[in-house]
């Protein structure tokens, strides 16, 4: 059933209008968008749409397609963080962030059906918020940027949601085109477009979903983001940003070990996002990104210690079985592995890793191929 449907189904009318954002990989800039660094991710052809429709009364009512999950339904007046819970809290947030701004939004009936799988790293709910923002901009008459957009929906995430993200992924959803990743400066916020013809060099993306769920709002998270600031503060650095990897060795004594080592991941995963832009904007194959992918996991998995076991596996299995690179994606505990194969490898490599996990007694992963998608947009 279209999610036009299920809205005249479950509301007896039809809506205005369909909403989509997609889900992201970020193919390589892991934990640097709050460290006001460097990221490149892709948008994925995995949707969130939003079915929505002006109310009256100022009631805003939120379903959603999802078995289990509940229906929400509150006045717009009295939206505040800690209101709601759940998925509905990622919807009502955009609402209240666009109040904030002065606008004038109505009530609304809403519906949200998502195929972006959730607590795999795939920004399932930045696709939620940003599918939200074009249908609340247009329902309520607002008139913002895409840009502009893009920090609404990290302001409904971090202070309505509770979760502390920095831009990367809603800037993902929002300024996202078919065919390209997207290179983003975090501190300045301009971004450019990089062809990423993955079929047209006969190359393919896995995801590797563990089925290992995480969530941005749980302590882990929050106390990586903490030891990044504490860090910078230590250094005499605005951010981690302001430190490049010789002056960060140099001043190793000024930090202790574990807030070095977090501080390390940061600086040379800024320094991995570069190198692969300037390998692609310069005409080097795609699979020449294979060695900074690898880089990038160990970091992560040694330095910041937001891997796991069935992340390391998925990354190993896949670099034996013949990936290019392989590396964990998202922000960790869990969550999804991206591996970059030859495309004629691609059912090799994912059976080897189904296999490898069937040995260690872990769940059966959701393994799939994924391609450079559109970004945010009107469906209907």
């Amino acid at each position: 059933m279209s999610t036009r449907a299920a809205f005249a189904e479950l509301y007896g009318y039809e809506p205005l209008g369909v909403w989509s954002a997609p889900g992201r990989v970020n193919l390589i800039g892991e934990h640097t968008d709050y460290n006001q660094g460097f990221v490149f991710p892709l948008a994925i052809d995995c949707r969130a749409r939003i079915a929505a429709a002006p109310r009256t009364d100022g009631v805003l009512r939120l379903a959603t397609t999802a078995p289990g999950s509940e229906a929400a339904e509150i006045r717009v007046t009295e939206l505040a963080p800690g209101q709601l819970a759940g998925w509905s809290r990622y919807v009502a947030g955009v609402h209240w962030a666009f109040g904030l701004r002065g606008a004038a939004v109505p009530g609304m009936d809403m519906l949200l059906d998502s195929d972006v799988p959730v607590g795999a790293g795939l920004s399932s709910s930045a696709a939620v918020e940003c599918a939200t923002a074009l249908a609340v901009m247009e329902l309520s008459g607002a008139d913002l940027p895409a840009e502009d957009l893009v920090l609404l929906c990290q302001q409904a995430e971090n202070e309505f949601a509770g979760a502390p993200t920095g831009i990367l992924d809603q800037s993902a959803a929002l300024l996202s085109e078919a065919g390209h990743g997207l290179f983003l400066d975090c501190r300045s916020r301009k971004s450019r477009l990089v062809p990423l013809d993955l079929a047209g060099e006969g190359m393919a993306l896995l995801v590797i979903d563990t089925k290992v769920s995480h969530a941005h709002d749980s302590g882990g998270y929050a106390e990586r983001r903490g030891d990044c600031e504490r860090a910078a503060a230590a250094l005499g650095a605005g951010s981690l940003r302001d430190v490049m990897l010789p002056d960060l060795v140099l001043a190793a004594t000024q930090l202790d070990r574990l807030a070095y080592r977090r501080a390390r991941h940061v600086v040379s995963e800024n320094e991995r996002v570069l190198t692969a832009v300037a390998q692609l904007e310069s005409g080097r194959p795609i699979r020449a990104l294979g060695q900074v992918l690898a880089s990038s996991h160990e970091s992560l998995r040694d330095d910041f210690e937001v891997s796991s076991p069935e992340l390391d596996l998925a990354v190993e299995t896949a670099m034996a079985a013949g990936a290019a690179g392989a590396r964990m994606t998202g922000g960790g505990f869990g969550g999804s592995a991206i591996a970059l194969v030859n495309g004629q490898e691609a059912g090799q490599v994912g059976a080897a890793v189904e296999r490898a996990f069937g040995r260690a007694g872990y769940a059966e992963p959701d393994i799939f191929a994924v391609e450079p998608g559109a970004g945010a947009r009107r469906e209907l």
